[in-house]
C-alpha cells in the first residue's frame, strides 16, 4: 500500500523510532515531510528509548503515539512494554510499526533468520494485537485493522503493524549526505593496514561488509575479524570481553555512530575498566546508512568529549587520512585504552558484497586465531 494512506489512517502527529530498511517507505515519507521535528518526529537512539520517548508524549498529551523499528529491536523494547506500557502498570496505549525482517521463507541475512521467526509471537506474548501487512493487503483491510485497533487503545493496551518486505510503496525521494571527505571503505582499508594482524571486531551493517571485502581483495585471512553481523551497539562490549581476556594482544573495534549511540553506556564500562590493550574507532558519518541514511544525532555532538568523560585514556577526532593514520599509529604504540573518531561521508559502493562465510565460521576462525595469540 501506499505509505501516505497508511499514514493517513493511522491519524497519529507523532512518530519516534529507529530506522529500518524495510521500512524505508515510511522512514522517507517522515523525513520530507516533517524532518527531525520535535512535535511530530524523533529519531532515537534504540527502541527501548522510543518506546520510553512515546510514553511520555501520551502523559503529557493524551494522544496514541506511534513507534517505528526493525524486528530486530523488539528485544529492546520488552522492558519498558512489559513494566511501563502495560494495561497492568501505567495502561498507554502505543501503535508499533515493525520491519519484519527475515521472515520465514524469504530469503534474509543470518541474523534476521530467527529473529524473523519469533517476530509476531514475541509481540503476541507481550499481548500486543498484531497485524500484517503485505503487497497484497487493501487499504480496507488496514482501515479495519486501524478500527480494531482503537479499541484496544482504550483499553490502554497496545498494538502493531507488522511490515512485509515490499509491502509498504510510493515513498518521496530524500537524498542523505554531509560535508564529510572520506569515505568509509577507505577509513576501513586504513584501519586494517594499521591493525595487521590484530584481531578487529566490527560493528554490524556495511563496515563489517566492506571490511571482508577488503581482506577479500587483500588476499588475507578472515580469521582476524568478528564480524559482528547483528545486535547493533555492542561490538565495543564484545572487543571489551575479548581485550580483558587477552591482554597481552592489542584488539581493535570498528564501530559506527549509530551504534553507538543505541548502546552508549557501554562506553561508560569500557572506560571504567581501561583495557590498556584496546583501540576503539567511531566511524561517525551521522547516519543510519546500512538501513538508508536517516540521521542519526551523532553530527551534533562531541563524541570524543563523551569518550574522555567516561574514562578513555586517550581520545581524539580525524576527519583528514593524514591525521586519520597519524593516530592509528600513535594509538598502536601507546598502551592505553583509546578513541578515535573519524569524519565520514555517506555512501557505499552499488556492488559492495557480503560475506560468504558463515557467521558460525566466522565465530570459529576467529576462536582458533585467539588460541594462538
Amino acid at each position: 500500500m501506499k505509505v501516505e494512506k497508511l499514514v493517513e489512517l493511522i491519524g497519529a502527529d507523532f512518530y519516534t523510532g529507529v530506522p529500518d530498511s524495510q521500512l524505508k517507505a515510511l522512514c522517507n515519507y517522515l523525513i520530507h515531510t516533517y524532518g527531525i521535528d520535535k512535535s511530530h518526529h524523533i529519531i532515537a537512539a534504540n527502541e527501548g528509548c522510543c518506546t520510553a520517548l512515546a510514553a511520555g508524549y501520551h502523559l503529557a498529551t493524551g494522544k496514541v503515539p506511534v513507534v517505528y523499528m526493525q524486528n530486530s529491536g523488539e528485544g529492546n523494547i520488552i522492558n519498558p512494554v512489559a513494566s511501563l506500557l502495560n494495561d497492568k502498570v501505567y495502561a498507554i496505549p502505543t501503535l508499533f510499526i515493525v520491519g519484519w525482517r527475515g521472515e520465514p521463507g524469504i530469503h534474509d541475512e543470518p541474523q534476521h533468520i530467527y529473529q524473523g521467526e519469533v517476530t509476531v509471537k514475541l509481540l503476541e506474548d507481550m499481548d500486543i494485537e498484531t497485524f500484517v501487512i503485505g503487497q497484497d493487503t487493501s487499504d480496507d483491510e488496514v482501515a479495519a485493522a486501524m478500527e480494531k485497533f482503537r479499541e484496544v487503545f482504550a483499553k490502554g493496551k497496545q498494538a502493531a503493524f507488522v511490515i512485509r518486505k515490499g509491502a509498504l510503496t510510493d515513498a518521496p525521494k530524500v537524498e542523505y549526505k554531509n560535508d564529510n571527505a572520506m569515505v568509509r571503505e577507505d577509513i576501513i582499508r586504513h584501519i586494517a593496514a594499521a591493525a595487521g594482524e590484530d584481531p578487529i571486531v566490527s560493528t554490524t551493517g556495511k563496515a563489517s561488509r566492506e571490511l571482508f571485502e577488503i581482506r577479500e581483495a587483500n588476499g588475507q585471512a578472515h580469521k582476524y575479524d568478528f564480524l559482528t553481523v547483528g545486535s547493533m551497539g555492542h561490538a565495543s562490549s564484545i572487543a571489551l570481553g575479548v581485550a580483558l581476556n587477552k591482554p597481552q594482544q592489542r584488539i581493535w573495534c570498528v564501530d559506527g555512530d549509530g551504534a553507538a549511540l543505541m548502546h552508549m553506556g557501554s562506553m561508560a564500562v569500557l572506560g571504567a575498566n581501561a583495557p590498556e590493550n584496546m583501540i576503539h574507532v567511531v566511524i561517525n558519518n551521522g547516519a543510519h546508512e546500512t538501513v538508508g541514511g536517516m540521521p542519526t544525532v551523532a553530527a551534533n555532538i562531541d563524541l570524543t568529549a563523551i569518550a574522555e568523560a567516561c574514562g578513555y585514556k586517550y581520545a581524539v577526532c580525524a576527519d583528514s587520512f593524514e591525521a586519520l593514520d597519524k593516530e592509528l599509529e600513535a594509538a598502536k604504540n601507546r598502551k592505553a585504552l583509546s578513541f578515535i573518531e573519524v569524519k565520514c561521508s555517506i555512501g557505499a559502493r552499488d556492488d559492495l558484497g557480503r560475506p560468504t562465510t558463515t557467521a558460525l565460521e566466522n565465530k570459529q576462525n576467529f576462536m582458533a586465531y585467539l588460541e594462538t595469540l
